[in-house]
């Protein structure tokens, strides 16, 4: 198998992968019962030659609950009935995952309403006040 590609600069090599196959649930006739198509795909984060110290904190902070107390990630794929399409759809739920949890969040600036939006707060809060005051009983004097 080829390397898994998750970005542009990070290429997880293929022997830090391992599959294991086992038998899918669920309904599917007597071939289900015969056919290991179930494919787990376990990566180990703290021994890839791919990542730096702080991108294995990132994902395994990122990640929490998804990576286990010995540092593995497991991606269980069992929604094809063919083994290999299993293999790549674990591949591909990976990269996805490894991608999304490596990305940085956009720094936040902080920024001042504008005088305009102020108004317009205080116009659609002057319109309701004057709306419920529509509804009050009128004073009796």
């Amino acid at each position: 198998m080829d390397a898994l590609v998750v970005n542009e600069y990070i290429s997880i090599p293929a022997w830090e992968l391992s599959f294991s196959a086992s038998r899918s649930s669920g309904p599917g006739g007597q071939s289900v019962n015969k056919t290991n198509s179930r494919v787990t795909l376990s990566w180990h984060i703290d021994s890839s030659s791919v990542l730096r110290s702080d991108q294995k904190t990132r994902l395994k902070r990122r990640l929490g609950r998804r990576v286990d107390s010995d540092g593995y990630i497991h991606i269980h794929s069992e929604t094809e009935r063919s083994q290999l399409r299993n293999k790549e759809d674990a591949r591909q739920r990976l990269a996805e995952m490894v991608a999304s949890a490596l990305q940085r969040p956009k720094h936040r600036r902080a920024t001042r309403p504008t005088r305009a939006s102020k108004e317009r707060r205080l116009q659609s809060k002057k319109e309701h006040s004057q709306k419920k005051a529509m509804r009050r009983k009128p004073p009796t004097s």
